[in-house]
């Protein structure tokens, strides 16, 4: 099993699209083997699936995540564990544990139902009342 989960100075990173570096956890036998961290190299959005396919990753710890994302996470068989916030270590220990605190309906809710998450809160921003530095509606809350 391979976990990555969204990055940022030890903690889960709050907006999937925006990150940028995964924490990456080998499993075997329910422990932790190697981890490792990954910077994205400027990948967004859906890219990100992607990016964490070529990484041999099957499972995602986020915050918050727009429709698209889910969708091409679920395109390449990835689970997905959204709306996780605090200490990145400490939430794969306990997605391994089975007491992962998460939520499996977790979207961004500035983000357009069909999932078109550019122009929203991709790099142009041009309305930060929507998406600005806090990123309301990404936290899974």
């Amino acid at each position: 099993m391979k976990i990555a989960v969204t990055y940022e100075n030890g903690t889960i990173f709050q907006h999937f699209g925006h990150t940028e570096q995964f924490k990456l956890y080998e499993v075997e036998d329910g422990n932790i083997r190697k981890e490792e961290v990954v910077d994205t190299n400027g990948s967004g959005h859906g890219a990100l699936a992607g990016f964490l396919e070529g990484h041999q990753v099957d499972t995602l710890i986020c915050g918050g995540i727009g429709g698209g994302a889910r969708d091409a996470l679920a395109a390449v068989g990835i689970r997905l564990y959204g709306g996780v916030t605090g200490d990145a270590d400490q939430a794969v220990k306990a997605l391994l544990a089975g007491t992962l605190d998460y939520n499996p309906d977790t979207r961004c809710s500035h983000h357009d139902q069909e999932g078109h998450e550019h122009g929203r809160c991709g790099e142009h921003h041009h309305e930060h009342s929507q998406c600005g530095e806090h990123h309301h509606g990404c936290h899974g809350h």
